[in-house]
């Protein structure tokens, strides 16, 4: 029998043996506190994205759920989207050609005091938005090998624009993004990726008004645009769906596993160093994971 209560001591959630499993969704500078206090409670976790501010934050995590035996899957919600599984799967069977150059933003105003996006509790634009895509450009083609960051403040000298340059060993991608867009401007998200033989193009504009559907388009070029269906379900019911699953013991936790957010993470805090001292950061480069 399925039923829901409302509290606001978490202590009552996870002192209750018939609840399995727990979904953290709160400032990401307090993920760390409640999923290990989850974790620990022995719940499996589902953290949204960011799923944390530092490394360190993100390996007391890791170890928790691991000493635990218990599952911690984070909302990479890029990898949940139609359009974004089928283009993985063209660039992985060369349907795409070699890669040239890959491109994604994601903009918005919730830095600006006078905007109805504005959050106080969000992050610089560094984690709070570039980590999706840098988890996109991780599931398409591994880390990459150096991270070259550029970014404007905004009057209050906080970080507003980002743009970051990702070096691979044949190609490079950018990933630009902000929290300080005049206000007015619909939050945007895009991501395009060039092949030699084909070019992915994906981007979604939100109207400020949640009552709009957002205008969204997906198209292959190849001798001329395809437009892709996005007709799919909804990529957020997708993703709990499988964390679900997981708990069940019917699906690999791998996709969505707390050490693919990690990685994000790892570009998010070279981004930032970048951005401090004014040069490359170089990393150390994997393959790609599913």
């Amino acid at each position: 029998m399925l039923c829901s209560v409302a509290t606001t001591d978490v202590a009552d959630i996870l002192g209750d043996a018939t609840v399995h499993a727990v979904d953290v969704c709160l400032p990401s500078k307090v993920h760390r506190e409640f999923v290990v206090a989850a974790l620990q409670a022995g719940k499996h976790v589902f953290c949204e994205t960011p799923f944390a501010l530092t490394i360190e934050d993100a390996h007391a995590m890791i170890d928790a759920a691991r000493s635990g035996g218990r599952l911690l899957l984070v909302a990479l919600l890029m990898r949940s989207i139609d359009f974004t599984v089928s283009g993985r799967q063209a660039i992985a069977s060369g349907e795409l050609g070699r890669p040239l150059a890959a491109h994604a933003y994601r903009l918005g105003s919730y830095l600006r005091r006078e905007s109805r996006e504005f959050k106080p509790h969000y992050s610089d634009p560094t984690t709070e938005l570039m980590t999706f895509d840098f988890d996109l450009l991780n599931w398409f083609f591994g880390l990459p090998d150096e991270v070259y960051a550029a970014g404007s403040a905004m009057a209050d000298g906080t970080i507003g624009h980002v743009s970051a340059t990702l070096r691979y060993p044949d190609f490079i991608a950018t990933v630009e993004a902000s929290g300080a867009m005049p206000v007015g401007f619909p939050f945007s998200v895009g991501f395009r990726v060039i092949g030699e033989k084909q070019a992915l193009e994906f981007t979604a504009r939100f109207p400020g008004d949640a009552t709009e559907a957002p205008d969204i388009s997906a198209l292959r070029y190849e001798m001329g645009a395809k437009e892709i269906s996005t007709e799919g379900g909804d990529p957020y019911e997708a993703e709990c769906r499988y964390f679900v699953e997981c708990v069940r013991g019917n699906a690999d936790p791998e996709l969505l596993s707390a050490n693919r957010a990690l990685e994000a993470l790892l570009l998010s805090v070279a981004t930032q160093q970048s951005l401090r001292d004014g040069r490359p950061v170089r990393l150390s480069r994997s393959p790609g994971r599913s």
